[in-house]
């Protein structure tokens, strides 16, 4: 079993990345592949999926990204293929805000998951994710939104579960507005 891998990226594809250690190219499902720059070293965090029939290699650029798929995969019906698109399309704070306040509606805009299987996704996973999460990013924007919602008052693990979701390219004013209102729900 694989933890992580700490490789130079050599060829990235549609859903997949090769990621060169050693002289020995891995070919990685990653969650979104044109986030990796050609030619740059990664650690990326890996899960290796081993079946009757397959033997792949799941990876991740973050931690949390890697422990929220280890949950999502869990859930009964919903498999690895199934579980990298919603990391691909949806934030980690998103994804777990959505999952502990029954958001089904959320959860259905991603690729082959109905209602049922987000219903499912729910029931197995609410209450459950206690993943610490850190934005892949922080700009100074990000920074300011933060700490301008701590000096209101809100906790970092409340704030963290709401920023993923509210949209950057909006001025200051208009992005801890929109947080307030994701805050009060």
């Amino acid at each position: 079993m694989y933890s992580y891998i700490i490789g130079k990226v050599s060829e990235i594809n549609s859903n997949n990345i090769v990621l060169e250690c050693n002289g020995i190219g891995y070919l990685i499902y990653v969650p979104n592949p044109f986030s990796y720059v050609l030619n740059n070293e990664y650690k990326v965090y890996v899960y290796n999926k081993i079946s009757e029939d397959e033997y792949s290699l799941y990876g991740f650029k973050t931690k949390e990204e890697y422990e929220l798929f280890l949950k999502l995969i869990s859930v009964k019906g919903l498999g690895a293929k199934l579980a990298l698109p919603i990391l691909a399309t949806g934030s980690i704070a998103g994804i777990v805000d959505a999952i502990d306040r029954e958001n089904t509606l959320y959860l259905t805009k991603f690729p082959k998951i109905g209602d049922k299987l987000a219903r499912q996704i729910i029931l197995d996973l609410k209450g459950k994710i206690n993943i610490e999460i850190c934005e892949e990013i922080e700009t100074d924007e990000t920074e300011d939104l933060i700490d301008t919602l701590v000096a209101l008052g809100y906790k970092n693990n409340e704030i963290r579960k709401v920023i993923g979701q509210v949209n950057k390219s909006n001025t200051l004013e208009e992005q801890v507005k929109e947080a307030l209102k994701l805050l009060m729900k």
